[in-house]
């Protein structure tokens, strides 16, 4: 489990409280617009605007595919409706100058027979170019074929010799001229209509072939609803819970923290009036003890009390000393401090005693960095946590020392900083005990005060920094004091 303390904006109240989620094995603070959520949002957003996009353009798609569609609709009707009329009216006016000579066997009505015909035919030629499908090639077959052989037998019926003279056929012959050739008129006339029917069924085929192309896209167009739709939800939960609901949990720890801010500067007046109403009377009752042990005699019972007494008196200061510290924390006087320096001052002061329980105090490389801190104060806080670790570890372990540069957000911002580590591998700190670990008067310890962790985070909210930790249960663990790097 990782969490870690970060400064708040009330300075003047006691020791701000506030757990944030860290990644992986380093000490980043969590920000819920961090670059992934940033991604993640603009690739949906993307990706609607590209689906409503293509939504748009297939909605204008089928619009003008409709309107192509209605045009050659009504083409098709049109010619559908020319076709029949054109070949009517020209099939009737050939047939009318055919019977027109049968009667009168006049050379001019001949020429005019062969003109009207010769034009037919170029028409028939020209309707080739304007059908489409195999139907309609095979009704115009029939209808030429038809129509060739109506020419043949007109041809092959009495017409004017080479000096216009004609041959009078009798009456029943021209009536029997004239009964065939309307049965040859009637036959075409039906293969005409055969035509225009062939030519309107195009029209059914241009339809279906349309209804499936615009079926297509209106299935298209569910589907990028679908997506849309489903993209919006996605969209609206990562929202929801990278965005609304990390502020709505800060909301709520903010408001827990108001709180706790008024508990605890009610509680840290409250301890500054008891500490200074103790430290009177403890310091006539030290000095009174002092007299007293210069009249008692050494290895006496009542001079082993009066040690007893003593040590107590002692820690009875230490708690009323933590007290102050914690209520009133003294302001820090900001430097360049070579965090180098402070490293080696501590493993000179605490080496000596680790190696008496067997424990290694390792410490890397010298770091060349350089951090805005108040240099006693933030010796203060590794002693307290490099104590903290020799008493988790208790015997036989190790502990190691280190700094590392990186970057992270802070009250003021993202800045760049250096995070001063201390790493022990000792028992862990058990859940139950993280929920309370900066609690002020909050300990595990037998004779402990509970502030040593609370006074700690003070100091480092007062740098301006933060006080992290990462624990593993019987694996160690690593407290981060997060201080802003010094410039230069």
């Amino acid at each position: 489990m990782i969490t870690g303390i970060r400064e708040g904006s009330l300075r003047d109240f006691a020791m701000v409280q506030s757990f944030f989620t860290l990644f992986g094995s380093d000490f980043r603070l969590y920000n819920p617009m961090k670059l992934g959520v940033r991604f993640r949002i603009l690739a949906l957003v993307s990706a609607i605007a590209l689906m409503g996009a293509s939504i748009a353009w297939i909605i204008l798609n089928i619009q003008k595919q409709g309107r192509e569609l209605q045009a050659r609709l009504n083409n098709v009707d049109a010619e559908t409706g020319e076709i029949v009329a054109q070949f009517k009216d020209s099939l009737r006016s050939v047939s009318n100058t055919r019977l027109q000579y049968s009667i009168s066997h006049d050379p001019a009505v001949w020429r005019e027979f062969q003109q009207a015909s010769q034009q037919l035919s170029l028409w028939l030629d020209r309707q080739s170019l304007k059908l489409r499908t195999q139907d309609e090639k095979d009704a115009l077959i029939r209808v030429r074929a038809a129509y060739e052989d109506y020419l043949r037998k007109a041809v092959e019926a009495p017409n004017p010799n080479a000096h216009g003279q004609t041959s009078a056929p009798g009456d029943a012959e021209a009536l029997s001229e004239f009964v065939r050739a309307r049965a040859e008129l009637q036959h075409l006339f039906d293969l005409g209509a055969d035509l225009a029917n062939a030519h309107y069924a195009s029209r059914n085929q241009l339809l279906a072939e349309a209804r499936q192309r615009l079926g297509g896209l209106q299935s298209s167009v569910l589907i990028l609803l679908a997506l849309l739709f489903t993209f919006g939800i996605a969209l609206a939960a990562v929202a929801y819970r990278d965005m609304i609901a990390p502020l709505r949990l800060k909301l709520v720890e903010s408001r827990s923290l108001v709180e706790r801010h008024e508990k605890l500067a009610s509680l840290g007046m409250l301890a500054a009036g008891v500490a200074h109403e103790i430290r009177n009377p403890l310091t006539a009752i030290k000095a009174a003890l002092f007299i007293q042990q210069k009249r008692l005699q050494a290895g006496t019972q009542e001079y082993a009390d009066a040690e007893i007494v003593q040590r107590e008196i002692l820690r009875l200061e230490r708690i009323v000393n933590d007290f102050l510290r914690f209520a009133r924390p003294t302001e820090p006087v900001l430097t360049a401090m070579p965090v180098a320096e402070t490293f080696q001052e501590i493993r000179s002061l605490l080496g000596p005693g680790l190696e008496k329980a067997n424990i290694q105090f390792v410490m890397g490389p010298p770091p060349p960095w350089r951090v805005r801190a108040d240099s006693e104060q933030i010796k203060q806080v590794l002693i307290n946590l490099v104590q903290n670790a020799a008493d988790s570890i208790g015997a036989k372990g190790v502990i190691r020392l280190g700094a590392r540069r990186d970057r992270v957000r802070l009250a003021d911002g993202e800045t760049g900083v250096v995070i001063l580590e201390v790493e022990d591998n000792g028992r862990g700190i058990p859940p139950e005990v993280q929920k309370r670990l900066f609690d002020p008067f909050f300990t595990t310890k037998d004779n402990g005060t509970g502030l040593g962790l609370s006074i700690a985070a003070r100091i480092v909210e007062k740098h301006g920094g933060a006080l992290q930790y990462q624990t593993r249960i019987n694996r160690g663990t690593t407290f981060g004091i997060v201080l802003p790097e010094a410039a230069g």
